[in-house]
C-alpha cells in the first residue's frame, strides 16, 4: 500500500477527532462577525475556498479565500487563517509575516516543529492528520472538517459516508475513462477543484473542475465517450441528462460532499496503478514549496 493509499483510509477516523476537538480551538479559530480570509496554497487553497464558503452561507461573516500569494494587502480583515500542512511553505510564511501586528493571523498545520509556530499569531495543530505522502489527503480534509465543526455545519453521516466511500467500488467504467470533469456549487466548488488537483498529481490526467452552471458555458464541449463527468453535490436540474447526452459517464454525488472527495481520491489512485504511476512519486512535486531567495 502506498503512503497515500494509507492516509486517504484514515480519514473517517481523523474527522471523528477534529470535530470532537473543535469547541476546544474556538479561541484561536473565527468568530460570528469577523470580517475573515482564508489562504493557502494547492490543496490548501481549495479547502480555503469551501470553508470560506461554508462561513458565509451560514451567516458568520464576509469571508474570502485567496492563494497566499494572491493575497489583497489593500483589504482590511479581522483575521487571516493560514491552511499549511507543512508549516515551511514559502508564500504562507511570507504572508503571515507582511501581517504581523496588523491582522490578527491563525495557522492550521500539521507540525508542530516548523516556522509558522512563530510567523501566526495563533496556532492549531493536528499532528494526528499528518502525512508521508507528497499528495495531500487526509489532512487537507480534516482541516476543513474542524472548520465545519466549527461552524456546527459537520455531521456524523459525513463520517459514516466516507466509510462508504472507502468500501464501495468505483462505478464501472471510471478508471479506464480518458478525461474527467469534475463540478460543484457554493461550498463544493473548491472540492471539485481539489478533485481535479488531486488527477493531476497523482495520475496526470487530464482533469478539469468548475461550477456546476459554468459547466454548460462551453466545457461540456469536450464531453463524449471515455469521458467522465462528476458532480459534488446535489446537481442542477436536467444536467445529468445532458451530460449523458454527449455519450460522457455521469457521476452523481449523492453522498456527503466531503466523503465523495474521498472517493475521487481514491480514483487518483486507482488511475495512477492503471496507468504505472506511483502516486506516491508525483513528477515535478515535493511535499512543501520552499522558494530559493524568495526573502531577497
Amino acid at each position: 500500500m502506498t503512503h497515500v493509499e494509507d492516509e486517504l483510509t484514515s480519514q473517517p477516523e481523523c474527522w471523528t477527532r477534529a470535530a470532537a476537538e473543535a469547541d476546544g480551538h474556538g479561541g484561536v479559530l473565527p468568530v460570528p462577525g469577523e470580517r475573515v480570509a482564508i489562504v493557502g496554497c494547492g490543496t490548501s487553497y481549495f479547502m480555503a475556498q469551501s470553508a470560506a464558503a461554508l462561513r458565509e452561507d451560514a451567516g458568520q461573516g464576509e469571508t474570502d479565500a485567496f492563494a497566499a500569494s494572491e493575497f489583497p494587502q489593500g483589504r482590511s480583515y479581522d483575521r487571516v487563517v493560514a491552511l499549511t500542512r507543512s508549516g515551511t511553505t514559502t508564500e504562507v510564511l511570507e504572508l503571515l509575516g507582511q501581517l504581523k501586528g496588523r491582522i490578527r493571523t491563525t495557522a492550521i498545520t500539521a507540525d508542530s516543529h516548523t516556522p509558522v509556530m512563530a510567523a501566526a499569531d495563533d496556532v492549531v495543530v493536528l499532528d494526528y492528520a499528518d502525512e508521508r505522502s507528497v499528495v495531500q489527503t487526509r489532512f487537507a480534509t480534516t482541516a476543513l472538517t474542524l472548520l465545519r465543526a466549527h461552524l456546527g455545519l459537520h455531521t456524523e453521516a459525513a463520517v459514516t459516508d466516507a466509510r462508504t466511500a472507502l468500501a464501495d467500488p468505483l462505478p464501472q467504467g471510471l478508471v479506464e475513462c480518458t478525461q474527467f470533469t469534475f463540478l460543484g456549487r457554493g461550498w463544493t466548488v473548491g472540492l471539485a477543484n481539489e478533485a481535479g488537483l488531486k488527477m493531476r498529481e497523482a495520475a496526470l490526467s487530464w482533469t478539469e473542475a468548475y461550477p456546476a452552471m459554468e459547466y454548460r458555458h462551453g466545457p461540456i464541449s469536450i464531453s463524449t465517450q471515455g469521458t467522465a463527468t462528476w458532480m459534488f453535490g446535489e446537481a442542477p436540474k436536467g444536467l445529468a441528462e445532458q451530460v449523458r447526452n454527449t455519450g460522457a459517464l455521469w457521476v452523481d454525488g449523492g453522498r456527503d460532499p466531503l466523503a465523495e472527495l474521498v472517493r475521487a481520491q481514491r480514483l487518483a489512485v486507482a488511475v495512477a496503478a492503471a496507468r504505472g504511476l506511483d502516486p506516491d512519486r508525483p513528477r515535478h512535486l515535493t511535499r512543501s514549496v520552499i522558494l530559493a531567495g524568495a526573502q531577497e
